[in-house]
């Protein structure tokens, strides 16, 4: 596929490595020099591209999907931070019957960790002494607190167990992304983790996101590309 890139910084550098690595091109770079393009203007550059990617803050994803609709580019969209705007950003895909997938979380593991989180809650609903809680931690440059994948976790988790749960954010150094539920009683306590070693994870399910959505009319969370995935194993 010919495929954009919308934001070059670290992630969007190691997307185009995993995209070029699968025998995709890289058709358009929208960087910060972009920024004060209108969603009118980047449709121009992006016209022709198969399939973008999107990794930039949470303000621009709005002019950024608006663009990828108007120029019938199925949108890939790994920024988080922007669920507030949820309803608009749908509308606006469904007006121009575009196509969108959407994740909290690129990442294939933790894709995988959702799925291990929510049976866990739904066993432990049944023993009202364990108390729920979540906790994440990434790196110092990340703006969003809690992080969309700890909001996601909690209402995976919430689906199940009827009490309020404690979301701890930590904001450090390096880190990736380290993220934790747990299940705490006055004997003993469960802890399920999953720990990001690189962000080759998350720019690998980005690239899958981007060949799923490719050719494709609606909203799309990411859950539902690993469902359809995980179907096709049974």
């Amino acid at each position: 596929m010919k495929l954009a890139l919308i934001g070059y910084g670290a992630m969007g550098k190691l997307i185009e490595a995993v995209a070029v690595g699968r025998g995709h091109e890289i058709g358009l770079i929208v960087t910060d020099a972009d920024a004060n393009l209108t969603a009118a203007e980047l449709s121009d550059k992006l016209k022709g591209c198969d399939a973008a990617i999107e990794f930039t803050v949470a303000p621009a994803v709005e002019r950024n999907v608006e663009a990828c609709m108007i120029a019938g580019v199925p949108l890939a969209l790994g920024t988080t931070g922007w669920n507030e705007k949820r309803a608009e950003i749908e509308q606006i895909v469904n007006e121009n019957n575009g196509g969108l997938v959407f994740g909290a979380n690129f990442s294939i593991g933790v894709n995988l960790f959702y799925k291990i989180a929510e049976y866990a809650a739904e066993v432990f609903s049944k023993f009202p002494e364990y108390e729920t809680f979540i906790e994440e931690q990434h790196h110092s440059r990340k703006i969003d607190s809690p992080s969309g994948t700890a909001l996601k976790i909690k209402s995976i988790v919430e689906k199940h167990i009827n009490k309020d749960i404690s979301v701890a954010a930590t904001r450090a150094g390096n880190i990736p992304g380290t993220h934790r539920v747990g299940f705490d009683a006055a004997a003993d306590q469960i802890l399920l983790e999953h720990t990001a070693r690189s962000r080759e994870g998350f720019a690998s399910g980005a690239v899958l996101a981007a060949e799923w959505i490719a050719g494709k009319r609606g909203f799309y969370e990411f859950t539902e590309v690993m469902d359809e995935r995980l179907k096709t194993l049974v």
